[in-house]
């Protein structure tokens, strides 16, 4: 089976193209002004139309409240909302509930057993997918929850794939992801900086290469 591929934190139309015309499966769009890839509603909105039919498109959000979630699901009308802040299996199932945009919920993981953190995330009307991220560092202070090229323990996943589908981020990159998906089973991979020559600033090229290697891997039979 050959694994999906998100490229996240795209913030312009041509890194978008690049994603996909190389066949990138989701195209994601961070909304969270603390990040360098941060764009507005109306800079999510155009892209999200032009991923239309296309790719799916995904929209990360850090803790929002119904305000900001109600807005970006009117105005960009992602396939997916990611929330990759601290929100609880029970906020999760509140946004879930407030329209028929399906959510994909962020799980830090450094240590063994963190992948058991998803499971109350997994019951019905709550998330409906899970991805796995490196979590930031303690000492860290005011780090980004996601997209600080920091990788975990990926034997840490061992199992998980049998049990259910996943997407895996952290760290990622046209050199190790063939790795990653070889030891987890990940679904679907999930790439940010490792597609940059600069923070916030993909390279078109990276993208390119990271897409090709992705799905010239096969994700184990569960």
């Amino acid at each position: 089976m050959q694994p999906k591929v998100k490229i996240c934190g795209l913030t312009t139309q041509e890194a978008l193209e690049a994603a996909i015309a190389a066949a990138a499966d989701f195209v994601g769009f961070v909304i969270f002004p603390k990040s360098p890839r941060h764009v507005d509603i109306a800079g999510a909105k155009a892209l999200a139309n032009t991923a239309r039919n296309r790719a799916r498109s995904v929209v990360l959000l850090v803790d929002p409240d119904d305000e900001l979630f109600d807005w970006v699901c009117a105005e960009v009308a992602p396939d997916l909302i990611q929330l990759h802040g601290h929100e609880s299996p029970e906020r999760v199932a509140k946004l879930r509930a407030r329209g028929d945009t399906a959510i994909i919920k962020a799980i830090g993981i450094k240590a063994p057993g963190d992948a058991e953190k998803a499971e109350p995330y997994r019951r019905p009307g709550r998330a409906d997918l899970i991805l796995f991220d490196a979590a930031p560092p303690p000492d860290a202070g005011d780090a980004l929850p996601g997209g600080n090229g920091l990788s975990f323990d990926w034997k840490i996943l061992d199992g998980v794939a049998r049990r259910f589908d996943f997407a895996l981020a952290g760290g990622l990159n046209a050199e190790n992801v063939r790795e990653a998906i070889r030891l987890t089973g990940a679904a679907i991979v999930d790439v940010s900086s490792g597609v940059e020559k600069a923070p916030g600033i993909k390279d078109p090229q990276r993208i390119v290469r990271f897409l090709e290697t992705a799905k010239s891997t096969s994700v184990a039979a569960r």
